[in-house]
């Protein structure tokens, strides 16, 4: 929806988790010398100011970078996210976030490319500033989740698709089905990772349940809460489900989330899950 800002939620408990994935993904891709393709289908402004009324409003970095920024006990995974939201930093205070195509575009190769597709007339313009003209980057003011698809299979023939909707539509929700088996028809060895919220569970379940039955193999899902499911409005926890995962990134999960649900939940209820939803 064009209404969606970000920047209300930048650096919350959901980014954490989205861009830790991110950045293993990414890393892991690097390990072959062979050039990788990413696309995010909907990439924001790129960067987000945590001092501005935007962030300032409900302040739900606190529960989220700004609470890990302050610990000296980090997992190795979190280490390395937080370093790197560090370097947007310099030697200041936390005031600056990177969104994924600023933290995609700090793990870029040479000859790596980066497709970022967003739809909002204002923050089309402070992406493309954002990227600064990197050649490696082509910003496109569209709808990610019908135009990316055109983009498949890359000509490197490996690489990763980032898709993290609003979600203010309800329709969101089997949009996101109905494109990933799509795009994995025409990138079937590709990397696809889909962010989602918990706002109401059965809509989950529902998800859940529809990838299943989209006859994609090799799923797996990875999600953090910080409270338990409620009727109430509000998020209370949120996951990634990824397609052709890195063999490495579940024992990574596995390992850093329970640190995550403990160190993030609120008032001890914090909670994580993992499940293969699909098989190899």
């Amino acid at each position: 929806m064009l209404s969606y800002r970000h920047a209300f939620h930048a650096g919350n408990f959901a980014d954490v988790l989205k861009h830790l994935i991110l950045i293993r993904i990414l890393e892991y891709l690097k390990k072959k010398d062979k050039p990788f393709c990413c696309v995010d289908t909907h990439a924001g402004p790129g960067a987000y100011a945590l001092d501005s009324d935007y962030a300032l409003k409900n302040r739900e970095f606190d529960n989220g970078i700004g609470t890990l920024w302050q610990r000296h006990d980090l997992p190795d995974g979190v280490a390395a996210y937080v370093e790197l939201i560090r370097q947007f930093n310099g030697q200041e205070p936390l005031r600056r976030y990177p969104g994924s195509p600023l933290i995609a575009q700090q793990l870029l190769r040479d000859a790596d490319r980066l497709f970022l597709y967003e739809l909002h007339s204002t923050e089309i313009a402070l992406l493309t500033e954002a990227v600064n003209r990197d050649r490696r980057i082509k910003v496109f003011h569209d709808d990610g989740l019908k135009s990316a698809i055109g983009l498949l299979p890359p000509a490197e023939r490996r690489g990763l698709v980032l898709i993290d909707p609003s979600y203010e539509m309800k329709s969101n929700y089997q949009e996101v089905v109905d494109t990933l088996v799509k795009m994995h028809k025409r990138f079937a060895t590709g990397i696809f990772a889909l962010w989602y919220p918990v706002v109401e569970r059965r809509r989950n379940d529902a998800l859940e349940q529809a990838l299943q039955n989209s006859g994609i193999k090799n799923i797996q899902l990875f999600e953090l809460g910080i409270q338990a499911d409620t009727s109430e409005h509000g998020m209370t926890a949120s996951g990634m489900i990824v397609i052709n995962p890195p063999w490495t990134l579940k024992p990574d999960m596995e390992r850093v989330l329970p640190w995550l649900a403990d160190v993030l939940g609120e008032s001890g209820a914090g909670f994580f899950r993992t499940r293969e939803l699909a098989g190899e």
